[in-house]
């Protein structure tokens, strides 16, 4: 994987992920502060953030401190020469003068595969408008593997925005090459694109979150998302539509975890969080060593 680009969860086999998930389990102490690695020492990661973020941000941030490596970049355009007019190329073409691999996460679908092709450096899509996050699929796995042991034959409930979270596209692809069954309930105006289902193996699909809580192994949840809408008027309409909270998992299997790529706004009662269903969380802190593995691979460090 040395110096390949990662823009979709496409451009990695099955294989490929176990590598990345075999490595981040060597990672995990460093992660934690418990050992110390200086194994990309030297090395400096870019972070191109054209949209907040928290998590995607801070982990890829702390992956390559813990690793013994630097960051620059920027969170904020208004600080960039972006805010002066200067183009997308240009800011790649700059920037890959000055580190050894870029993340980039940019508002308009697209954007992580153009820097790609532009590119002599390694890049990274931290997601790119509604189109894919494969870092957070990376982890989302990794948090589903060490939960249930394995994805083959699991059933997973995807819940939510489905048409503008780009999480959950790449998500299911990667489901679907494990080999989880797979269930989709949101509101008919943000169901998954169709064509994102033409590429997943949907088992069921409906609107309601009741019909589907007993029989699953995961409940990935996600938030209405207020800056992707084009209409104001939609999304107040739909946000609020599923909340996840403790009453309606007395439903669900003992084993099932709920997890959310975060924020949360009001998706999952706060009560959950006490409840032993809860992998937010944890699936946040996986962020770390999965990147760490990640860039490894990337960087050339780790075999």
């Amino acid at each position: 994987m040395k110096d390949r680009d990662v823009i979709s969860i496409r451009d990695l086999t099955r294989k490929e992920i176990e590598q990345v998930f075999s490595v981040a389990d060597s990672m995990v102490d460093i992660a934690l502060g418990k050992k110390s690695s200086d194994a990309l020492e030297h090395r400096i990661l870019a972070t191109l953030f054209f949209e907040p973020s928290t998590r995607t941000k801070m982990s890829f941030e702390s992956a390559m401190l813990r690793l013994g490596g630097r960051c620059i970049g920027f969170s904020e355009i208004g600080t960039t020469s972006v805010s002066k007019g200067e183009n997308l190329h240009d800011t790649i073409k700059v920037v890959e003068s000055y580190c050894d691999a870029m993340v980039i996460r940019h508002p308009k679908e697209g954007a992580a595969r153009y820097a790609a092709e532009i590119s002599d450096k390694p890049i990274i899509n931290a997601g790119d408008g509604s189109g894919e996050h494969p870092t957070q699929t990376l982890l989302d796995l990794y948090t589903m593997k060490k939960a249930l042991g394995t994805l083959e034959g699991k059933s997973v409930l995807l819940v939510g925005d489905l048409k503008y979270g780009r999480t959950v596209h790449s998500l299911t692809r990667a489901l679907t090459l494990f080999g989880a069954d797979i269930y989709l309930v949101s509101p008919k105006e943000l169901e998954m694109p169709e064509e994102v289902k033409k590429e997943i193996r949907v088992s069921a699909e409906g609107e309601r979150i009741e019909d589907y809580v007993s029989r699953a192994d995961v409940i990935y949840v996600t938030r209405i998302q207020k800056e992707r809408f084009p209409d104001p008027a939609e999304y107040a309409r739909l946000s609020g539509r599923y909340r996840i909270d403790s009453k309606l998992l007395e439903g669900a299997k003992r084993e099932c975890i709920v997890m959310h790529p975060l924020p949360r706004v009001d998706e999952i009662a706060y009560d959950v969080d006490r409840t032993e269903h809860a992998s937010y969380f944890r699936q946040a802190f996986n962020g770390v060593p999965v990147r760490m593995a990640l860039l490894s691979l990337i960087m050339g460090v780790t075999e």
